[in-house]
């Protein structure tokens, strides 16, 4: 602490991300990243781009990413924000669209970024808490707001909300922003943008680095009614004209055209998180149902924070969260099958040597 800070900074817990290792031969379940590489489109277009144009300013608006987004989701570029992953696009959000009066509305259990962003920007909320069985109730959230936001997966549990549930929610409270935060929607989850057109109270926020592999070029996007879109635009253009580099946007528009490549990736992971599901539960593990790329789970007989530590000696990393409710859960990120397997062998010397 020091007399330089400004106050607001004196009262701040900054969110703290999974840790990212820098010793190598290490199985990293921790941050629930892709554990396959983007679209060789993706690195093509790369390779190009780093020998031309970097002396030069990217487009301020990015306007051929919006272009390739509006197409994927059926809706126009008018109706499509874009920014330095989705971590980005969510605090121009809270502050844009969720800075009202009355607080806003989340779950106890989800991204932990909410309340820093609302600790940042001086916007009162509430958490609502998960049902026993870590869903959301829609019901709880029939009370005067001044904004709703969850994830869809939610995060950390990875359970879903069905499309009509999130419909529901959105006839409830015409009067505010329900922001639906989709950064594993594409894992088995339904994706809320096709609603966008009817409910004008609506915004979806996606992210490139976890379905398509570009967690390192930081791409986010929202989708929503234009005028959503233009609060976001606003505040961007109050912060930052240039928050995506050229290739950022050149690497991000071939990953959402690939979509082949994109759809594969997806099935084969989608179909190693079953597999590591029922290799948990042979184990004795609890684990919840995931519509995401990591599964959430706890054994009924080792505490879960020593057993992260036990894994971490055996060169696996995965992410244990001691907060109320959740603290005997793992949160496991899905990675290649081998390193699946790998965690699976690991875990049975650990629970039963």
């Amino acid at each position: 602490m020091s007399k330089y800070w400004s106050p607001v900074v004196q009262e701040l817990t900054p969110y703290a991300p999974g840790e990212q290792p820098r010793i190598s031969n290490v199985i990293k379940l921790n941050t629930n990243e892709n554990p396959y590489g983007p679209s060789p489109l993706v690195l093509a277009v790369l390779t190009d781009n780093i020998e031309k144009g970097l002396r030069l300013y990217p487009d301020p608006d990015a306007s051929t990413l919006k272009a390739a987004i509006a197409k994927n989701f059926s809706v126009r570029p008018a109706q499509v924000f874009v920014g330095n992953g989705s971590d980005e696009v969510l605090a121009h959000t809270f502050q844009a669209l969720l800075k009202h009066p009355d607080p806003i509305l989340f779950p106890d259990i989800t991204y932990s970024f909410y309340p820093v962003y609302c600790r940042l920007y001086g916007i009162d909320y509430q958490t609502i808490p998960l049902t026993e069985s870590f869903e959301i109730s829609t019901g709880d959230y029939l009370r005067k707001n001044g904004g709703i936001i969850f994830p869809n997966p939610n995060a950390p549990t990875g359970i879903a909300m069905p499309l009509a549930s999130i419909e529901s929610l959105l006839m409830s409270n015409p009067d505010s922003v329900v922001v639906i935060d989709e950064a594993y929607v594409d894992f088995g989850g339904e994706t809320a943008i096709g609603l966008v057109d009817q409910y004008p109270n609506l915004l979806v926020v996606q992210t490139l680095s976890k379905s398509r592999s570009l967690a390192g070029l930081r791409v986010g996007c929202a989708i929503g009614n234009a005028k959503l879109i233009e609060a976001l635009e606003r505040v961007k253009n109050s912060f930052n004209s240039y928050p995506l580099d050229r290739l950022a946007i050149v690497g991000a528009v071939a990953a959402v055209e690939d979509r082949g490549y994109f759809e594969q990736t997806c099935r084969t992971i989608v179909s190693s998180r079953e597999a590591l599901s029922t290799g948990l539960k042979q184990l004795g593990f609890e684990v919840l149902p995931s519509k995401a790329n990591f599964i959430f789970a706890r054994h009924p007989k080792a505490d879960a924070s020593r057993l992260a530590q036990s894994l971490r000696e055996k060169a696996i990393l995965v992410r244990h969260f001691p907060y109320d409710r959740i603290d005997q859960f793992l949160r496991i990120s899905v990675g290649t099958d081998e390193e699946c397997a790998a965690l699976i062998v690991a875990l049975k010397d650990i629970l039963y040597p």
